[in-house]
């Protein structure tokens, strides 16, 4: 344990710029306060040691003997308490680096890795400690609640029901589409297409309620005016999109997913693309935040940045 005659940083701080500026004025304009707090503190210095550590001078200031012998120990332990400030100040940059986000399943599943490979990519070469992204995968609506209860400072959604207390920014567009089974009859047709009408009739294999693929798909049907009274109940509900694309590949009945979600599945010949006439299935992809024109955190600012950049062409 220390003894009460080890003096405080700051006072040696003080004692060495005097001794390397000559003056307790210039030594208090470069530490940014005042000569009477220096010169105070010089004199608190004096008493702990039980020694004169400079002369005052109407030239200036100079150090004694023995105040040049204190600041030469000072110098190395100043040097080590920098040492020890520049490491406390990583451990809490890394500690401040966390980034709490939730989204939805499409976007989490297809979209958000590409923005994080990203994010950890530019800090890196910027020699920062690379965010912990701390992420909650939910439907849309649960992701709003999340946002507007305070539990994540940023959400992604992919529903059009954008709400009204919440602050949002479009990141992008997503297309869906309608899908089969190869022995489905729609992909029986000669054109492989149907009516916005005949798909609005159709009990669909579907995500649950509150999802963003079932409420854009929703919205986009109640929007064309040529299709008339209230949409088919759904024929399954599935609170995955890999559950949906399975039921759908089994023939049970049509589905909706993002064209992200059944990319390979078309390639494959796994499910068949269904085109609906006159009707493109294009939905908004959104950030969400609770207040202020950005959000508060940096970071998610940062990452904003980085999911409204476009995809990469493949």
């Amino acid at each position: 344990m220390l003894g009460p005659h080890v003096p405080d940083l700051a006072g040696l701080q003080m004692l060495v710029s005097v001794g390397e500026l000559g003056s307790l004025t210039r030594a208090a304009a470069v530490l940014g306060v005042s000569q009477q707090a220096v010169s105070s503190r010089v004199r608190s210095l004096e008493g702990q040691i039980g020694a004169s550590l400079i002369v005052r001078s109407a030239r200036g200031s100079t150090l004694t003997a023995t105040g040049t012998m204190v600041t030469g120990w000072a110098a190395d332990v100043l040097e080590a308490a920098a040492r020890m400030e520049a490491g406390i100040e990583a451990l809490r940059s890394q500690a401040l680096r966390h980034l709490d986000v939730a989204a939805s399943l499409t976007i989490a599943e297809y979209l958000l890795p590409r923005w994080l490979v990203t994010l950890r990519d530019r800090e890196e070469s910027a020699g920062h400690v690379a965010t912990r992204v701390g992420l909650t995968v939910a439907n849309s609506e649960a992701v709003i609640a999340l946002v507007r209860a305070g539990t994540v400072p940023l959400g992604f959604i992919e529903t059009p029901n954008i709400p009204a207390d919440l602050r949002t920014a479009t990141i992008g567009h997503d297309t869906l589409m309608v899908a089969v089974a190869p022995t489905h009859a729609w992909a029986q047709r000669r054109r492989q297409q149907v009516t916005a009408q005949e798909l609005a009739d159709t009990p669909l294999i579907t995500r649950e309620e509150g999802s963003g693929t079932r409420q854009a798909l929703d919205h986009l049907l109640e929007s064309v005016p040529e299709v008339s009274g209230a949409l088919a109940s759904p024929r399954l509900e599935y609170s995955t999109t890999a559950a949906v694309r399975t039921a759908i590949a089994s023939g049970v009945a049509p589905g909706v997913l993002s064209s992200m979600a059944i990319a390979d599945d078309l390639a494959l010949g796994r499910l068949i693309a269904i085109d609906v006439a006159g009707l493109t299935l294009t939905r908004t992809l959104s950030a969400v935040w609770a207040s202020g024109p950005h959000p508060s955190q940096v970071l998610a600012q940062e990452m904003i940045a980085i999911a409204r950049q476009p995809l990469p062409q493949t």
